[in-house]
């Protein structure tokens, strides 16, 4: 059987999420800004010194520790790295248990410091969130976020396991297919790997990583996904936290079915919120007088959009379940996806025309479930959910939890409810119900979550700081809609710039201030 799963999350910043169909979870990436441009030789920069740690990874074979280096030369791939990026492979055990055994190949991007050398801090490692978005590719597209801190750090990312270049999860039809047909398909194609992708593996590679970059500590801003593993990491190996940020923050308390009713609530407060601003500010609003009105507006759509489905363009067509996954791409970007939505949604409504309601989806994007994705994002973010998750629930349960989420969101709640059966029959067992996150003794981990989130609530913020532990977990509030807060808050940006250029954490409990304010 063929699972979905609507837990979603986007990268901050850019019009990107992740779709749950009858068979499968697309993720939407938002193209590349026309920011990027080639750079040129700079002929009397300063001769660039390399850092070097002297903390390996314990356990580990002299091959790939001391003996291992990193050979940076020209990305060939994606094409928007081949200017101004290197690329490179680090050799991990796939099982750490048996670091003599088989190794894989971990792919790595680097934009390099612009700073002198006396005030490199060393490298910033990101993770854009997911699980399943390859870094090799995010690093070129959000780069521009990220661009102020060049001057004090080398900006590194990579393909987590199981994604893009890095022993890459298989699920479709055939050995070469990067569609997702389901658990027996991933079983079938990719056995061999699926019980070394999980976060905690990959937390591993993280600290290799950060060894062979030089680094006695691992500095690292990891969004949505990413704060998993980021607090995952922060647990392993406490002594070597360095400037961590957390953004966006996954909650830590929760398991999968949990986190899937939170998140059908927060999606659908964010729709009674842009209802409410909509009745009040936008003339001729599509969803009526406020949250209520709006919910029997959607509900008809939706009715309409089963029996008939709206064009989409490109040959597309747009159900009620693309209905539900596009409105909720809009509020992730926060109000300033409200304008545009309400435009959408007018079109939609009056004219039968899903295209902007769609527009920004690539060819992976909802109203476009039939579309093969040229990524295997889809399939390893199964894969990684459920080798970290061990909720294996019996089919009674099933329909239960089924009911349940939908009953938690009248908008929402039928699309996101099918997820609920993502690891059911997964071949393999999970790892926890819960991940690990404590992390005594750990420096200052910075915990940052809107209040306005969608896609990870914002209690769960507050969960994970104190489940890093006291003196660990400090927490930043920001009073904001949409998924992300950084840079798009200047409270935020300024707090974890300096944050990362100092070292010094903000006062616990600090807010920023902002849409919702």
């Amino acid at each position: 059987m063929s699972d979905a799963h609507p837990i979603r999350s986007r990268r901050p910043g850019l019009p990107v999420g992740a779709r749950i169909v009858a068979v499968a979870l697309l993720a939407v990436i938002g193209s590349v800004g026309a920011w990027l441009q080639r750079d040129a030789p700079d002929r009397n920069a300063e001769p660039r010194t390399e850092l070097t740690a002297s903390n390996p990874p314990a356990g580990l074979p002299p091959a790939l520790t001391t003996g291992q280096h990193l050979h940076w030369s020209r990305c060939t791939s994606p094409p928007t790295a081949r200017t101004g990026y290197d690329c490179a492979v680090m050799k991990a055990p796939l099982d750490y248990r048996k670091p003599e055994g088989r190794t894989i190949d971990v792919a790595l991007i680097r934009r390099k410091a612009t700073g002198p050398n006396a005030r490199r801090i060393g490298s910033l490692v990101l993770n854009f969130g997911g699980p399943g978005a390859s870094g090799v590719s995010g690093l070129p597209e959000h780069l521009n976020q990220y661009k102020p801190l060049l001057d004090r750090y080398d900006l590194v990312s990579f393909d987590p396991r199981g994604v893009g270049a890095t022993i890459p999860v298989r699920c479709g039809k055939t050995a070469d297919d990067t569609g997702y047909e389901g658990a027996e398909a991933c079983a079938e194609h990719s056995g061999a790997i699926l019980p070394y992708i999980g976060t905690s593996h990959t937390a591993r590679d993280l600290d290799l990583m950060r060894y062979l970059l030089g680094d006695e500590r691992l500095h690292y801003f990891g969004v949505s996904y990413g704060t998993a593993l980021g607090a995952v990491y922060a647990h392993q190996y406490p002594s070597h936290v360095g400037r961590l940020v957390l953004e966006a923050s996954v909650d830590p308390t929760e398991d999968l079915d949990e986190a899937q009713v939170s998140q059908v609530k927060a999606v659908q407060g964010a729709f009674d919120r842009f209802a409410a601003h909509c009745a009040a500010r936008i003339r001729h609003c599509p969803t009526g007088d406020g949250p209520q009105e709006a919910a029997r507006r959607m509900a008809r759509l939706a009715d309409r959009l089963e029996k008939k489905p709206a064009p989409a363009g490109g040959g597309r067509k747009l159900d009620a379940d693309d209905l539900a996954y596009a409105v909720s791409d809009h509020l992730d970007l926060g109000t300033g996806g409200w304008s545009p939505l309400a435009e959408a949604l007018t079109a939609l409504i009056d004219r039968n025309d899903g295209r902007p309601l769609s527009k920004g989806a690539d060819g992976t994007g909802s109203a476009d479930r039939a579309a093969t994705p040229s990524d295997n994002s889809v399939a390893a973010r199964t894969a990684i959910t459920c080798a970290d998750s061990s909720l294996r629930p019996g089919f009674e349960r099933l329909g239960r939890d089924e009911a349940r989420v939908e009953a938690a969101s009248p908008v929402f709640g039928a699309a996101w409810s099918t997820g609920v059966y993502l690891c059911y029959d997964w071949p393999f067992a999970g790892e926890r119900l819960t991940p690990q996150v404590d992390a005594a003794g750990a420096a200052p981990v910075l915990v940052v979550g809107g209040t306005g989130d969608p896609i990870t609530p914002y209690p769960g913020a507050r969960h994970m700081a104190h489940a890093l532990g006291d003196g660990v977990g400090v927490l930043l509030t920001a009073e904001e809609e949409g998924h992300g807060t950084y840079p798009q808050n200047r409270c935020v940006t300024e707090t974890l710039d300096r944050y990362l250029r100092t070292g010094v954490a903000p006062a616990p409990g600090k807010v920023c201030r902002g849409s919702m304010s």
